[in-house]
């Protein structure tokens, strides 16, 4: 497997994204400085005054995967930037095709407990290629604010051609296809999978989709049973029932559960992050990252798609389906 498409652990400055031919920032430096204040920071626009920049552990070159923290920075409140702290990272595709990644850093204090978690989504990240991104903490926490240090919490990673989407520019597939958030209970977990037709034409479905588990190496996981309906993992959780014809006009949706236990007992657990999803057979393939914990049970519940007449997207025809490269 490419090396880009490792889960990389828990290190103190460590994050990664795009280079061969120079850096990406989010935003343009404030004046006299050269870090910028987020984008969604950022007051008026644009943010004045210079952040004070806060230790960080030394590194020899990149960390696992390519990923590495390169600054951390307190911002007072005349600088014009909305945030106490933000942090700079870049991400190096050390793979052969492009990639999206997903970035969870935490914001550390100095006992190391955990002060905010922030996400960045990097897109398409070229092979060879580094980026550089900039993320700040979710609330303002004001001047007594304890943060000392930041680590990358997790890093996901998916061919980009396989990312997920849920709005905005339609694929050149037709579809949107994405998992939700989920729900955890007692051991049990579900999660929806959701799948949009963005395009002009009526699109089929007959029964269930076609899933490929996958571990945090991109390997296909072992060990795994995809079961039918969901009424073996539990019931009354969504996805029971026969599967049906359902016909999708454009600006439709249909939407399937995903089902499964953490239950651990002999032997040693599956923990796949990845899920390949096709919506039937000979579809275009998507990768969610549905985060499966599956215990030691080894089983999957996936029911059949049902259409979603509770959806309301965007009216179909606004966004032109994204042109096959």
């Amino acid at each position: 497997m490419p090396t880009a498409f490792r889960t990389v652990p828990s290190v103190l400055a460590g994050l990664v994204l795009l280079a061969a031919c120079g850096a990406e920032r989010d935003s343009e430096s404030p004046a006299g400085a050269g870090v910028p204040c987020p984008s969604d920071f950022a007051r008026g626009g644009q943010a004045s005054g210079a952040p004070t920049p806060l230790p960080l552990p030394s590194l020899d070159g990149p960390g696992e995967g390519g990923v590495k923290v390169t600054g951390l920075y307190a911002w007072g409140p005349e600088s014009g930037c909305g945030t106490d702290f933000s942090a700079e990272f870049e991400v190096t595709n050390q793979g052969k095709e492009a990639a999206t990644y997903t970035v969870t850093v935490g914001f550390r204090s100095a006992s190391g407990g955990s002060v905010d978690n922030a996400e960045q989504i990097v897109t398409s990240v070229g092979p060879g290629r580094t980026v550089k991104k900039t993320v700040a903490m979710g609330e303002s926490l004001g001047p007594d604010a304890d943060v000392t240090g930041v680590e990358v919490v997790k890093v996901r990673s998916v061919p980009a051609d396989e990312a997920s989407t849920a709005s905005g520019t339609c694929p050149a597939s037709g579809l949107h296809v994405y998992a939700d958030q989920g729900d955890a209970a007692m051991g049990l977990r579900v999660v929806g999978l959701h799948l949009v037709n963005c395009g002009t034409r009526p699109y089929e479905l007959n029964g269930y989709p076609e899933l490929e588990i996958l571990d945090e190496d991109h390997d296909k996981a072992d060990g795994v049973r995809i079961l039918d309906g969901t009424d073996r993992i539990s019931t009354g959780v969504g996805g029971e029932g026969s599967p049906q014809r359902v016909v999708l006009r454009p600006g439709e949706a249909a939407r399937t559960t995903l089902a499964w236990r953490n239950t651990t007992e002999f032997g040693d657990p599956v923990n796949a992050p990845y899920v390949r999803v096709r919506a039937k057979a000979g579809a275009s393939p998507v990768m969610v990252v549905p985060e499966l914990d599956l215990g030691t049970t080894g089983k999957l519940g996936v029911g059949p798609w049902q259409k979603d007449e509770t959806y309301q997207g965007a009216r179909p025809g606004t966004q032109r389906p994204t042109p096959t490269p």
